[in-house]
């Protein structure tokens, strides 16, 4: 269920951003129902709510199959279940009644923080509840549990500036706001890289890349990123220099181990092993591709004296949509067909979901390059034409909204003939689990 309705959120991120495009290209279109205040909003909680729902529930249908839940923990996920999907839903119908009070990304009322906190509290012990040890565990394990810590330490974080000795002042506040965005997407990953990899060893049949040096390295490298690679969001705030160094030297560096883990996984893999799990496999390929182009465009970002052309612009927008959606999204709709839709026992991919898949992909890439594109032409114009009027300036880059509206449509058009159908599946138990390997 956390799945199903974490798949619902990606629906309407879908269409709040398809709807926010429109005004890009017709600008004003439809803002007395949906202005674009309303419509950003939207479309990242509901992006956000769609990678936190998917993440819970791959963590814990993969627990669940390493450890059966006693009858306790299986109330307590209930509830917690119950807490984010109503008060995510909730959060979703303020955006629409125009009921704002929060800052960028978590800009609902404040008094929703707490369901959200106690649902993560329940979260926490749930895990800690089935899992007493971390000693001589799979990566994964020690993933999840560093995912499942730090992202309620920093959702607290990020919610300091309700505090007024804090709120005024400005530098103090801007900085714990970004530092707490960056460190909380790196605790995100951890759930969702955690569940990539118990994935890839389900797949493969063994615990060889959980238990690998390579994984460690990985983990240790993303927990190093989750506490200080945050540094590169705030190069043009006048904070301590050394916390800008930090950032540089470690931004974006786990992507480039997540991706070798992927691709030698992927070269060790039998045809029997892709043919059972042809969906997760797919997905999975398609991550590392992602994994790789988002690498180079985060590591030019990293680099102080291209951040500071780059802040602002339409390249942020490009490299936020480029990991969301062709790596996070890929790697949790791995998780989400793995875990509804269970094996697919044909030897090659139906043609509705190949057509889906590379509507999906192909449609991403051009929506990648003209925001891209769009980015450099608004760079130009801040350092270069500053004597042009904005509007001006943004007349000059509708080409390549044009470009972004159409790429959208057809990106919104892949997601949806992928998850409706996987919507109408009935869940399939899957009894063969990690714990069914760990005698080999």
């Amino acid at each position: 269920m956390f799945i199903r309705v974490g798949l619902l959120f990606l629906l309407s991120a879908l269409l709040f951003g398809l709807l926010a495009a429109i005004q890009y290209i017709v600008p004003g279109a439809g803002k007395d129902i949906f202005s674009f205040e309303k419509l950003r909003p939207l479309h990242v909680s509901s992006a956000v709510f769609w990678i936190l729902m998917t993440a819970m529930g791959a963590v814990l249908t993969f627990l669940q199959e390493i450890n059966q839940f006693s009858l306790k923990s299986i109330r307590i996920q209930k509830i917690q279940f119950y807490l984010f999907s109503f008060s995510f839903i909730a959060i979703i119908i303020s955006y629409c009644f125009g009921i704002f009070g929060g800052r960028e990304y978590w800009e609902f009322q404040p008094v929703f923080s707490i369901p959200i906190i106690l649902g993560w509290v329940l979260f926490l012990s749930l895990f800690f509840s089935n899992n007493k040890t971390l000693k001589d565990k799979p990566v994964y394990l020690w993933m999840w549990a560093t995912g499942v810590i730090f992202l309620l330490f920093t959702y607290c974080e990020s919610n300091l500036w309700v505090i007024p000795g804090i709120r005024n002042r400005l530098v103090q506040d801007m900085t714990i706001q970004w530092k707490s965005y960056g460190s909380m997407v790196g605790a995100w990953n951890m759930l969702v890289y955690g569940s990539s990899i118990y994935l890839m060893d389900k797949i493969v049949g063994n615990q060889k890349y959980s238990r690998s040096n390579m994984a460690f390295g990985l983990f240790f490298l993303s927990l190093f990123n989750l506490m200080f690679n945050w540094g590169h969001h705030i190069y043009t705030l006048p904070t301590a220099q050394y916390t800008h160094i930090i950032g540089y030297a470690v931004s974006m560096t786990e992507l480039f181990i997540l991706g070798r883990i992927i691709y030698l996984w992927r070269q060790s893999l039998t045809f029997d092993n892709r043919k059972q799990h042809i969906h997760a496999y797919w997905f999975l390929y398609a991550a590392d591709i992602w994994v790789f182009v988002n690498l180079g465009l985060a590591i030019a970002m990293s680099v102080p004296a291209l951040n500071i052309y780059m802040h602002g612009t339409h390249i942020i927008v490009a490299h936020t949509m480029g990991t969301t959606i062709g790596i996070n999204t890929m790697l949790l709709l791995a998780c989400a067909f793995e875990i509804i839709g269970g094996r697919d026992t044909t030897v090659s991919i139906k043609p509705n979901f190949k057509f889906a898949f590379l509507t999906t992909n192909i449609s991403l890439a051009v929506f990648f390059i003209s925001l891209l594109l769009a980015g450099i032409a608004k760079s130009y114009w801040q350092f270069n034409e500053p004597s042009l009027p904005y509007g001006a300036m943004i007349n000059t880059l509708r080409p390549y909204f044009y470009v972004f509206f159409a790429a959208g449509t057809c990106l919104t058009i892949g997601f949806v003939l992928l998850i409706v159908p996987l919507l109408r599946t009935k869940h399939k138990i899957m009894p063969d689990g990690i714990s069914a390997l760990t005698e080999k």
